[in-house]
């Protein structure tokens, strides 16, 4: 029997691990660190609902420490089977996961300084730094699109997500006695059109389809606004003569607002001067990113091409803050700074020294540029508290606070939609994960309505046997392979041609709106003469 466990992000929109058994194949997808509440960041410390050494392979999404950050408890338990990802989440692995466990050993002994002085029992880290280097040797990269052969009952493809650099759906073929199943697993899904990174590419069809629903409920506003909408809080905050926090988390959410930075500098929108990115974890995220050109998306490209290969992530005049004095000495600044910090949901890392100075002060603006998790200190932020607790201080909230989630980079409920009826087969059963309540449902509801699909929502620790009946017959039995399924589904066809054509269209109709905005004519021209040499020789 195939056998689907939902071991993490089930009523919840973090902790993602979920378990896959066929036959003697152990599978687990992701292996998150649970956010948000108390009462879920305890299971971070509970022993796993499985045993880690007999976990064949793990398949990592994405980097994203909710997705990825309990792989050192994972090795620390035992596990020593192989972690697939692509390139750039490797890379960013290497980062986050140290950082993740030093975050967790200075928080665990300041928490024993306590329990010392009440003469009570100490406790332990979640993992240590050290084993979150140890892991990394488990680490294999492997490309988008590849059919990998797991174990003889398992294979498995990585598609690309639109979330993050690296990101990744991860559609997977488990096989038993009865046939073959296919689950895909969306990972976390990004929008159409984002600044960097390119778009969700899904596989075309699934038996069952584990899918996100982060932003089941919400719809992100335009880009074009954004823009706007953040060049006008600046320029509203400077002039009372306070400052701009924006709580970033360091992998995705910070290069964008320093992408969107960017392109008000290059219209002259923004003064480049007086920006801070104040985490060590997100300037070496941001230096991979620099890495991986050719994984970022042609607007991203050309900007890097017309920059004589420079990463247009480094804007001029953009301090980089890594010591702790060179933080501190940022908060001594009453006015006019932009300071980019972590954490994206404001319950750890340097933003909450900033708050510590700044939220008291009317003149102030605090810009929530991601999604805040219930129960944590930005959630209680956008709520509206009057005053909030920040390392054991009392502080009143007299800053502006602004919401701008058109720089998230999930997917809204349109895009989730439209992400599931590209499929040209549609999953028999979808499993909503990743979600709060309101979510999970509205987006359920909506698929049912308007695509015919059987959705259910799994609850923590809760299993679903894969049933016979269910399985795809659209192949004769042992005749499809999984490569050949791959094949197919990039085979080019006439709708297919047209959609890409009228996308690249809208996308030439962005950037000339941009470049004519920009007024460097010059560059522009250099660039369509480019493209019409090669549409020409083609």
């Amino acid at each position: 029997m195939i056998r689907l466990h939902f071991f993490g992000a089930a009523h919840t929109v973090t902790g993602a691990c979920f378990l896959l058994e066929a036959g003697n194949s152990r599978i687990l997808v992701d292996c998150g660190l649970f956010q948000g509440t108390k009462e879920v960041k305890e299971r971070n410390y509970s022993p796993f609902p499985f045993n880690p050494a007999q976990i064949d392979f793990l398949l990592l999404t994405h980097a994203h420490i909710d997705h990825s950050g309990l792989i050192p408890k994972l090795y620390r338990h035992g596990f020593r089977g192989r972690i697939l990802a692509t390139a750039p989440t490797v890379d960013l692995c290497q980062v986050l996961l140290p950082d993740s466990a030093h975050v967790q050993e200075m928080e665990v002994e300041r928490k024993n300084r306590k329990l010392r002085r009440a003469g009570r029992p100490l406790i332990q880290p979640i993992y240590t730094v050290e084993e979150a280097y140890h892991c990394q040797r488990l680490f294999q990269p492997v490309a988008y699109r590849q059919v990998l052969a797991l174990t003889p009952e398992v294979k498995a493809c990585f598609y690309e997500a639109g979330h993050i650099l690296g990101s990744a759906s991860i559609k997977v073929w488990a096989r038993d006695a009865e046939g073959e199943v296919s689950i895909v697993f969306s990972g976390d899904l990004g929008k159409v059109d984002q600044p960097l990174v390119n778009d969700p590419m899904p596989p075309t069809s699934a038996d069952y389809l584990v899918m996100e629903a982060t932003y089941g409920a919400r719809r992100h506003q335009e880009q074009r606004d954004l823009l706007a909408r953040l060049a006008q809080v600046i320029a509203v905050t400077r002039r009372r003569g306070g400052n701009v926090l924006i709580p970033a988390f360091a992998v995705e959410r910070t290069q964008d607002v320093l992408f969107a930075l960017g392109l008000l500098i290059q219209q002259g929108q923004l003064a480049p001067d007086h920006l801070y990115l104040d985490s060590p974890l997100a300037v070496a995220a941001t230096e991979i990113f620099c890495r991986y050109i050719p994984y970022l998306d042609e607007e991203a490209q050309a900007m890097a091409l017309e920059r004589n290969g420079a990463c247009p992530l480094l804007l001029p005049g953009l301090r980089l803050a890594r010591s702790a004095e060179e933080s501190m000495a940022i908060n001594q600044i009453r006015e006019g700074a932009v300071i980019i910090a972590a954490s994206g949901m404001c319950d750890a890392g340097r933003i909450k020294h900033h708050l510590k100075h700044n939220l008291w002060r009317p003149e102030c603006t605090v810009v929530l540029v991601g999604y805040q998790a219930e129960g944590t200190l930005g959630r209680r932020l956008l709520e509206g508290a009057k005053e909030v607790t920040i390392h054991g201080e009392e502080i009143a909230v007299r800053a502006e606070i602004v919401q701008m989630d058109g720089f998230s980079a999930h997917a809204d409920q349109d895009g989730l939609v439209a992400w599931v009826r590209a499929f040209r087969r549609k999953p028999q059963q979808v499993f909503l994960t990743h979600g709060e309540e309101e979510a999970l449902h509205t987006l359920s509801d909506r698929l049912g309505a308007e695509l015919g699909l059987a959705t259910a929502v799994p609850r923590w620790l809760e299993m679903f046997p894969l049933p016979a009946c269910a399985r795809s017959s659209s192949a004769p039995a042992g005749k499809e392979t999984a490569a050949a399924e791959v094949a197919a589904a990039e085979a080019p066809t006439l709708q297919q041609f047209e959609a890409d054509y009228n996308a690249l269209k809208g996308e030439l109709e962005r950037w000339f709106r941009r470049r004519a905005a920009t007024g460097d004519y010059g560059a522009a021209l250099r660039q369509l003469a480019r493209w019409r040499k090669e549409v020409k020789d083609t």
